[in-house]
């Protein structure tokens, strides 16, 4: 609770200081827009949190983004499949990226960082290959489908007009809410912590960590499928080089600003939301500022860095304080 406090106070500070520097950050339309790429990213950070809870990492995420949302229109616009079948297809390829990352890691007891950083390698070419590096659009035939990430199924009242409720914020909180329930309150959370804190004495103890690592990796996959559909569907259009680059880092960094410890056993959904929303709030704050945007990865870099080194800081000095206690 103290993790998310902290950085609930850090995304409270980076948002007043933006307010006060320009008022227009707290117009309707820019909060509109904060709470939709929040949303978006939060669905692709739960998932590589989970990950990480279990003591590993996975650097694939933006180039599985970048396979799926490219195997969307690809199999929409070229090869004619049916909306349900192009959904399935794409969600059934996300889920068996899951599952073979499980099965290198647990079974062939290959490193995390070198299985996804191969298939960091792998997916990204297999889309450009798929297009030949082309552009890919959806133009308006696809309209419906688009309601599941451009949508706005209602509104809520905001100081100056109405705030528009994107349809990724509400699939964001059923997601959020499944993986807290799943995290906190069945026998597999508590299995994927124990997992993460110390996987010998999990496995001793008669967990069969094999598969919940596999579980944690294929729920990382499939939230990165799902959102490869939704960054896809936002743009209406498809980069294969370009969707979904670097966001394996963004979602990396939200999980650990929210309260994931990177050697695993720790974690909250509630904390990487959060984290998601600070990403973005000081994304949106250079562009409100007029930083210059070459400097939006330093500036980002900073602020993370600085967020972990204070939590470290705080982390000794409280197991000092409790070392030092008598009795």
């Amino acid at each position: 609770m103290k993790k998310i406090l902290g950085i609930f106070l850090l995304l409270v500070v980076v948002c007043v200081v933006t307010t006060l520097f320009n008022p227009k950050f707290l117009n309707a339309y820019n909060v509109q827009n904060i709470v939709r790429w929040t949303s978006l990213f939060s669905i692709i950070s739960i998932g590589v949190a989970f990950v990480i809870i279990t003591g590993g990492i996975d650097l694939s995420v933006g180039s599985t983004i970048g396979l799926t949302g490219t195997l969307l229109a690809w199999l929409l616009t070229f090869k004619h499949f049916n909306v349900g079948s192009a959904l399935l297809t794409v969600f059934a390829v996300s889920l068996a990226i899951g599952f073979g990352h499980g099965l290198l890691i647990t079974k062939l007891r290959l490193p995390t960082f070198v299985v996804t950083l191969c298939g960091l390698l792998l997916y990204r070419g297999i889309a450009r290959y798929l297009t030949n590096d082309n552009t890919l659009g959806f133009g308006s035939e696809f309209d419906s489908l688009r309601y599941i990430s451009v949508g706005h199924p209602f509104s809520l009242p905001f100081p100056g007009g109405r705030i528009l409720i994107p349809m990724p914020f509400v699939l964001m909180v059923v997601i959020a809410i499944a993986a807290a329930v799943l995290l906190n309150q069945t026998i597999y959370g508590r299995y994927l912590l124990a997992l993460g804190r110390n996987e010998q004495a999990a496995r001793y103890s008669g967990i069969n960590t094999h598969r919940i690592t596999i579980m944690a990796y294929v729920i990382c996959s499939v939230l990165a499928g799902l959102g490869g559909v939704l960054f896809a569907l936002d743009v209406n259009s498809i980069q294969p080089a370009g969707l979904g680059e670097f966001y394996e880092l963004y979602a990396i960094a939200a999980a650990v600003l929210g309260g994931c410890s990177l050697r695993g056993g720790e974690g909250t959904i509630v904390g990487v939301i959060i984290g998601a929303a600070v990403i973005r709030v000081l994304y949106n704050a250079i562009n409100i500022l007029g930083i210059p945007t070459q400097l939006d990865f330093a500036i980002i870099g900073l602020v993370i860095l600085g967020g972990v080194i204070t939590d470290e800081v705080i982390k000794r000095i409280v197991a000092r304080r409790r070392a030092a206690r008598p009795g």
